[in-house]
């Protein structure tokens, strides 16, 4: 296999010789708009550490990151060798994977915190081109929790019109503040949120979205009233990619997205995405999935390191895509 670079505008016209093309978007969607909101650095020098213990903020230091994912995995995993070493000291094993649970909550509320406050710190400018981009896909699927791609499909007076059908509708009665998710009523959906959203909250009977035009209550704060009141959205920042498909697997409205990005055919875009470790539930349903060809965004120089790790993942999903489609 050899690596071939196309410009945007050659992988999109190559991409649509499939009748449907869909979208998969990462961090670097999010990045492209507020780099200095949501880049793990900014959201690090945010984030507030004072209900964890003492030595969680060194535990990023020591490991040379700012990636909260990484912290939570490394200290999942430290707590169950401390265990296995230090049967004596159990009190250390507790505190490190407390830690790792309240890293979570920590990371939910640094987004929130330091998140646009309204959709009118976009630009208009900003949303067409956005929307330009968006209007190439049949079906969008994220990756993020912040609220930018939610907020774009909701310009509606700015062209081109979007299909924007995230499976959530409103209650029989019509009264609620928010609109709600059924397994039987999402059959036309085209948006997911494959890690869930700050906008989107588990009562525990039922998955709620807060919205604007029910409540007149901007979205954001809708969204920190309810931290403030220890509510908190809906959510995948676990540790492990594999921590992550369990969680996934045991929520109807996750499921739900990982089994249709997994089931769809056509050609797949992907944007802004790392591939890192904790990609690795995604790039697993990728390889079994059943599109013809999958698009690899790179950032900045293709040679630059960070872009060779994402090409040698890249050819090693596309290795092992080969190597299901030679067993069929």
């Amino acid at each position: 296999m050899s690596l071939t670079v196309m410009s945007w505008e050659e992988a999109i016209g190559h991409a649509k010789e499939e009748r449907l093309v869909h979208a998969l978007l990462g961090n670097g969607f999010s990045r492209a708009c507020f780099d200095d909101i949501f880049s793990y650095d900014a959201l690090f020098d945010r984030a507030d550490f004072q209900s964890l213990s003492e030595h969680c903020q060194s535990a990023f230091d020591e490991l040379k990151t700012t990636d909260f994912e990484e912290v939570i995995r490394a200290l999942r995993v430290a707590s169950i060798i401390t265990s296995v070493y230090h049967p004596d000291k159990p009190g250390s094993s507790a505190r490190m994977a407390a830690d790792a649970d309240q890293l979570r909550e920590v990371l939910v509320n640094a987004i929130a915190g330091s998140h646009p406050d309204w959709p009118g710190e976009i630009d208009a400018e900003s949303y067409a081109a956005c929307k330009i981009f968006l209007a190439n896909f049949e079906r969008v699927y994220t990756l993020n929790y912040d609220l930018l791609l939610y907020w774009t499909f909701m310009q509606d007076e700015i062209e081109p019109d979007l299909q924007c059908d995230d499976g959530f509708r409103h209650a029989d009665d019509g009264e609620e503040e928010y609109v709600t998710w059924e397994v039987d009523q999402s059959y036309d959906q085209k948006v997911y949120y494959l890690h869930g959203a700050l906008h989107l909250f588990d009562s525990g009977t039922q998955l709620q979205k807060y919205t604007w035009s029910r409540t007149g209550v901007r979205l954001i704060d809708q969204i920190r009233a309810a931290l403030e009141n220890s509510k908190f959205p809906l959510f995948v920042s676990e540790g492990t990619s594999e921590e992550k498909l369990t969680r996934i697997k045991h929520h109807g409205y996750l499921h739900r997205g990982i089994a249709s990005i997994g089931s769809i055919t056509g050609s797949l875009v992907i944007h802004g995405m790392s591939f890192g470790p904790n990609d690795n539930h995604v790039i697993r349903i990728l390889e079994r999935g059943r599109v013809s060809r999958v698009y690899v965004g790179l950032y900045g120089c293709p040679e630059a390191p960070h872009n060779r790790a994402i090409v040698e993942r890249a050819l090693a999903m596309s290795k092992r895509r080969d190597e299901r489609a030679g067993r069929r």
